[in-house]
Parts: C-alpha cells; sequence; structure tokens
C-alpha cells in the first residue's frame, strides 16, 4: 500500500486545512485509514481514524470537534479537515493506514505516507 498526502501549509491560528491522501497499491475493502501527527522531540501521535468499511471514526481527545476525517471510497482518499486551528497543532502530519478494520489506529497503524507540514501561527 503506498500513501500520498498533501494539503498541509501555514495558516494563522483560527484558520483551516484540508489534508488529503490518496491510497494506491493493495488496497482492500477492510482496514483503517487515519492520521498522525509528530513534533520535534516528541513521539508521533495519533489524530483520527476512519473504518474504510464500517465507517466508523475515532478521533483523539485534543481534536474532537474541530477536525473532521472522511473518505471518498471510489477515490480510495481520506481526508482531514481542520478547523479552528490552534499553535499546538503545529506538526508534521502522516497519513496511516492498517490491515485492522476499525477506526483506532493506536498501535496498530502498518503503511505510512510522506509526512506533510501543518504551521499554525499565532
Amino acid at each position: 500500500v503506498q500513501l500520498q498526502a498533501s494539503g498541509g501549509g501555514l495558516v494563522q491560528a483560527g484558520g483551516s486545512l484540508r489534508l488529503s491522501c490518496a491510497a494506491s497499491g493493495r488496497t482492500f475493502s477492510t482496514y483503517g485509514m487515519g492520521w498522525f501527527r509528530q513534533v520535534p522531540g516528541k513521539e508521533r501521535e495519533f489524530v483520527a481514524g476512519i473504518s474504510w468499511s464500517r465507517g466508523s471514526i475515532y478521533y483523539a481527545d485534543s481534536v474532537k470537534g474541530r477536525f473532521t476525517i472522511s473518505r471518498d471510497s471510489a477515490k480510495n482518499t481520506v481526508f482531514l479537515q481542520m478547523n479552528s486551528l490552534k499553535p499546538e497543532d503545529t506538526a508534521v502530519y502522516y497519513c496511516a493506514a492498517s490491515d485492522y478494520s476499525g477506526s483506532n489506529l493506536i498501535g496498530r497503524a502498518r503503511y505510512w505516507g510522506q509526512g506533510t507540514q501543518v504551521t499554525v501561527s499565532s
């Protein structure tokens, strides 16, 4: 499975960005996809996940109510709409996929895309 992420950038606090991640290669109907993020010196942390077959969704507490994950099954693409961005959301965001069919990808991500930088200025 190859994952291609895009959509990062620089935005002011309170603004919005939309990340996209297209999956290719060996894709199958029962897996989960989602997003993690990482800042220098810290561990990569889970942000949001979606079950491809069930459509169930799981968010980290830090982004609930501000971020929305969705998918386009026909295009094998997952999106992360990020609203009300805060400076603490600044990180490199990574798209991930798992053989696990659920939406909680913590400890289950197997495939990773390249990171995309999101910078939120105060």
